[in-house]
């Protein structure tokens, strides 16, 4: 961890690290099984669910950024192989299936889901922590989410 002086306690801001590690694992995941979504939609809605992955996947592309600077802002260094991702997500892969458009649809909605209660957690320690700039960090990360899955929720319904 890189010396910072920002008025947190070193071991507060490795715990903030640790937890934007797992938050940035999920992230990854996330992000690969959208575009996999994005590649391989098929049916009569192809056009729609195409361009709804793509928005997706390209919006949590921003996020991972996002959630990388700011674990370098608190001096930590970022997680960045597919390995240490792997290790410390907690969404799973499916691979090698390619479901129809709506499960796909269930599936992210599911992993959005998870992301929104584990962010929800993250944002408590974080405020255990003394840490407002991550708290409101994920926060607004959490919002984005919570858009996601009703835009998810809204497809399924219809």
């Amino acid at each position: 961890m890189d010396k910072v002086n920002i008025g947190l306690a070193t071991n507060s801001c490795q715990k903030v690290i640790d937890i934007l590690g797992n938050i940035i694992a999920d992230q990854y995941v996330l992000y690969t099984k959208t575009r996999n979504y994005h590649w391989n939609v098929t049916g009569e809605d192809f056009v729609q669910y195409h361009k709804l992955f793509e928005d997706q996947y390209s919006a949590i592309d921003e996020d991972i950024d996002e959630v990388a600077e700011r674990i370098r802002a608190l001096g930590g260094k970022t997680p960045a192989t597919l390995h240490e991702f792997l290790k410390s997500a907690t969404l799973k892969e499916h691979p090698a299936k390619y479901p129809i458009a709506k499960t796909m649809i269930a599936n992210l909605l599911a992993d959005h889901e998870t992301v929104i209660r584990n962010l929800r957690k993250g944002i408590e320690s974080c405020a255990k922590s003394n840490d407002a700039g991550t708290e409101d960090f994920l926060t607004q990360l959490m919002e984005k989410h919570e858009k996601t899955a009703w835009i998810l929720r809204a497809t399924l319904d219809s």
